[in-house]
């Protein structure tokens, strides 16, 4: 899994250090795939939060990031997103139950937003992606762990993945992108460091040996990301958690 440290990872590491600059502003998506640029200071402002009625969680807006070289719009309805539908090969890694509770934020009233878009997508256990050519590998044509779900009455679409390897340049990651009538809504999810090493010093993540980024040395992560740390939590063989995303419609 090695790479050209003047191919891609390069490209990566110059899109990491260029949107680290610009890559994290407040809810909410409306427009394009492009980073909405930040405030004067360049620090997102803090999450907001109210209590949704009739439904249960917190409604919390989040901030924006990059989406990243990867997105591939497949229009794959599923919610187990672990193999690739060509040839029903599952990715091998440690289970994640990842779940989006999904509200729509208006004059102060909260409430859960039914049937929007949320898709899905991240590298496996070895940072690699699905439907991409990079030096280290080729893919195109496979799907694995990608997908989307529409959210249900109750704002929440539920995804059954695994727990994501890295690649040089980048901490722990999952992209997710939120789609509702012509509005958008793109960012990514973080991991606790302390979990992750529990997790990546099992197999098959011990094959790609230890990551190089931390959170913190994460240019795209130093946007807002804190804001965006998953809570996962024992589960099952693995590990599952809900995230809540508020978007001001």
């Amino acid at each position: 899994m090695r790479r050209d440290p003047q191919g891609p990872n390069r490209r990566r590491r110059d899109v990491v250090r260029v949107l680290g600059t610009v890559a994290a502003a407040n809810m909410l998506g409306c427009g394009s795939d492009s980073p909405t640029t930040p405030s004067a200071t360049g620090t997102p402002s803090p999450s907001s939060t109210a209590t949704p009625s009739g439904g249960t969680g917190t409604c919390v807006v989040r901030p924006q990031q990059t989406e990243g070289p990867y997105f591939v719009d497949e229009r794959l309805n599923r919610s187990d997103i672990r193999s690739d539908p060509g040839s029903g090969a599952v990715r091998p890694g440690i289970p994640l139950r990842l779940g989006f509770r999904l509200s729509r934020l208006s004059g102060g009233a909260c409430s859960a937003l039914a049937s929007a878009m949320v898709d899905v997508w991240q590298c496996d256990a070895l940072g690699v992606y699905s439907d991409a050519s990079d030096m280290g590998f080729n893919t195109r044509g496979q799907q694995f762990l990608r997908g989307f779900q529409l959210t249900d009455a109750s704002g929440l679409a539920q995804f059954t993945t695994i727990y994501p390897g890295w690649y040089s340049g980048r901490a722990v990651h999952i992209h997710f992108k939120i789609r509702t009538g012509g509005s958008q809504f793109t960012s990514q999810l973080y991991f606790d460091e302390s979990l992750t090493d529990q997790v990546h010093a099992q197999s098959p993540y011990t094959a790609k040996g230890r990551r190089n980024t931390l959170n913190t040395q994460d240019g795209i992560y130093q946007g807002g990301g804190s804001q965006l740390v998953l809570a996962a939590a024992p589960e099952g063989a693995g590990y599952g958690a809900t995230f809540d995303v508020a978007l001001q419609l």
